[in-house]
């Protein structure tokens, strides 16, 4: 893979994720809407994140839509938490599959010791573990097999069951979870790759080397990458009107990035400090194309801390965004503070 790098410009790839990422315009109501959200999965490792990217990207989110049949939630890339689509289970699990014959053992052999078990009960995970005598946490291994799914709400331990293997190669699963990053998370490495999906550099840059010439090479500010050349157009493409405001949760794909992807989508080094911190992530508000603040909620009170003076017009589309989240179980009307 050697080929003239293309030039991309930092609004020219803003563009484009707000574009893949259905952040600029919500999509319709509907499966086909939330399979397209979670094209590269929805971290929910902070209770209800999932929903609120959901939110962010389709009309009409309740808050039991995480919960709609065509949506399954798993121990995914990293072992984190993710929802996707009941249709792509195969990709977030055999895509992460081991390699190594030693970390491929282990997960086949938790998995049926898990099946067996269980049988078509299910469980707390602490039992299940308790039950297998070991680890609870260590059950996470099993899930790159693509036979365990849980329900986490995290108040409570996840509840755990399987499910039939898919009839997916594992090798075909790990390219098409590539594709799925690189769609939603381009210009990228087999680095980044490799630290987001869990499998290490070593297997990104492998899946990268077979993606071969469905990928093009790129030079961006934040230094060299790959996009899918199937994407080529939509990069070039002139951008579309952006939306007025979005509240993105802790972990949402557009702000699931490490070292110098950051730096593209927070130019400023101490707002970055803000927005990426040593513990848990605040929110981000996205107005205009850009990220101008992170906010953070308290039951039904949001603190919201601008970076910039926003105009009336702005912050009223911020309060709108926050009262219309769907969060469960709260009662009356999210108040917004400004923390300024």
């Amino acid at each position: 893979m050697t080929r003239t790098r293309l030039g991309l410009t930092r609004p020219q790839i803003l563009a484009f994720r707000r574009l893949a990422g259905a952040l600029d315009k919500r999509l319709p109501r509907g499966k086909r809407s939330l399979r397209r959200a979670a094209w590269a999965g929805l971290q929910d490792s902070m209770p209800r994140a999932a929903l609120l990217s959901i939110h962010a990207r389709v009309e009409g989110t309740a808050p039991s839509t995480w919960e709609d049949p065509s949506l399954v939630q798993l121990w995914g890339p990293r072992f984190s938490v993710f929802v996707v689509s009941a249709s792509d289970l195969a990709v977030f699990s055999l895509g992460t599959l081991p390699d190594d014959a030693k970390g491929r053992q282990r997960a086949e052999d938790l998995a049926a010791r898990l099946s067996a078990v269980l049988g078509e009960a299910r469980m707390p995970y602490g039992e299940a573990g308790r039950a297998l005598g070991v680890d609870p946490n260590r059950l996470r291994y099993a899930a790159a097999t693509g036979t365990v799914l849980i329900r986490w709400e995290g108040a409570r331990q996840p509840t755990i069951w399987t499910v039939p293997p898919p009839e997916v190669d594992p090798a075909d699963a790990r390219l098409e979870l590539a594709r799925r990053y690189l769609h939603i998370y381009a210009p990228a490495t087999p680095e980044s790759f490799g630290r987001w999906s869990g499998i290490g550099r070593r297997y990104g840059a492998a899946a990268f080397e077979a993606l071969g010439e469905s990928l093009t090479p790129v030079q961006t500010p934040a230094g060299e990458g790959w996009i899918l050349t199937g994407d080529e157009a939509a990069f070039r493409a002139p951008p579309g009107p952006v939306a007025p405001a979005r509240l993105l949760p802790s972990g949402d794909p557009y702000l699931l990035l490490q070292g110098s992807d950051r730096d593209l989508v927070v130019p400023d080094a101490a707002r970055r400090d803000a927005l990426w911190t040593p513990r848990v992530w605040p929110g981000g508000v996205l107005a205009g194309g850009e990220i101008v603040g992170t906010w953070r909620r308290a039951d039904r009170v949001m603190t919201v801390q601008p970076w910039e003076r926003l105009s009336p017009a702005v912050r009223d589309a911020v309060v709108a965004e926050a009262e219309a989240l769907p969060l469960p179980g709260i009662e009356g009307r999210v108040v917004v503070r400004w923390d300024e």
